[in-house]
C-alpha cells in the first residue's frame, strides 16, 4: 500500500519494513520488538513508533474506491487475505506501543 502514496518514498525501506512487521506483531498480539529484531534490524520500538502509527492511519482511513488493483491481490487467500484484516484502533495501537 505504501508503493502507491509519494509520501513514503522517502522512508528507508529497512525501517519501511521493519515498522511493518512491528505494525503486523502488535496487530496479531504476537509480542512486541524483542532485543533480536532490535539487533538485527538496527531499529529500536521508539524509533519506529512514529512510522508504524503512520502506517496504520494509511490502514485504516485509506481511500476504498481507488487504485484497487493491490488491494484486490492480497486478498486472495493465496496471500492469506491479509488486505481483509481489520486495522487497529488508533488509541489501542498507542497503548501497545507504549509497552514495547
Amino acid at each position: 500500500m505504501t508503493l502507491q502514496e509519494y509520501e513514503y518514498a522517502r522512508e528507508s525501506p529497512s525501517k519501511l519494513a521493519a515498522s511493518c512487521l512491528l505494525l503486523a506483531l502488535t496487530m496479531k498480539n504476537l509480542g512486541g520488538w524483542t532485543p533480536t529484531l532490535e539487533y538485527y534490524s538496527g531499529y529500536s520500538a521508539q524509533d519506529l513508533h512514529p512510522l508504524v502509527k503512520r502506517l496504520n492511519f494509511l490502514f485504516t482511513y485509506q481511500p476504498r474506491n481507488k487504485l484497487n488493483a493491490v488491494r484486490s491481490k492480497y486478498s486472495h487467500r493465496v496471500f492469506f487475505e491479509v488486505a481483509k484484516v481489520t486495522p487497529m484502533d488508533m488509541l489501542k495501537l498507542e497503548e501497545a506501543l507504549t509497552s514495547c
